[in-house]
């Protein structure tokens, strides 16, 4: 079975994109799009209000652009599930601060310990021990925020 998750690529004028870190069970940390699992009968965009609210805040006026789609299938990739589907959605939007609707105590319990608003070139530059969810970021945002929307999601690894 794999796991569906829907992820927003938040990004301000500026072009800096708006990232979570998270530590992994190995105690690698982990910097990542707002989102998170599809529950039993919602849609993916439905899922991805949520997250978004309760992560962020934010509110979406519109739909926004399916950009990619990321699917790793490996037996025992989550606990309970052998592989994951992401789909990552362009999201546009004023820089702000994120306060969802979830407390400090509840993101903690997710696994969500800190974010900030990354550029490109910060990404790019990181060297650090932390890694980045997509791996390639930098330089898929780049080539998003270059291009635009594709027109249709573009297949990317892990």
């Amino acid at each position: 079975m794999l796991r569906h998750s829907a992820r927003a690529l938040v990004v301000d004028p500026a072009g800096r994109v708006l990232l979570f870190r998270s530590v992994l069970p190995d105690g690698v940390s982990l910097w990542f799009t707002p989102g998170g699992g599809v529950q039993a009968g919602e849609s993916v965009l439905s899922a991805l209000r949520r997250e978004l609210a309760e992560e962020t805040g934010l509110a979406l006026d519109a739909d926004p652009p399916l950009v990619w789609q990321q699917r790793v299938v490996e037996p025992d990739h989550i606990a309970g599930y052998d592989g994951v589907v992401n789909d990552y959605f362009l999201v546009r939007t004023d820089a702000f601060v994120p306060v969802g609707t979830l407390t400090a105590e509840q993101l903690l319990a997710e696994d969500l310990h800190d974010h900030r608003w990354w550029s490109v070139p910060e990404i790019a530059a990181y060297n650090g021990d932390a890694l980045f969810g997509p791996r390639d970021l930098a330089r898929l945002l780049s080539e998003l925020l270059r291009s635009g929307p594709p027109d249709e999601p573009l297949s990317i690894g892990i």
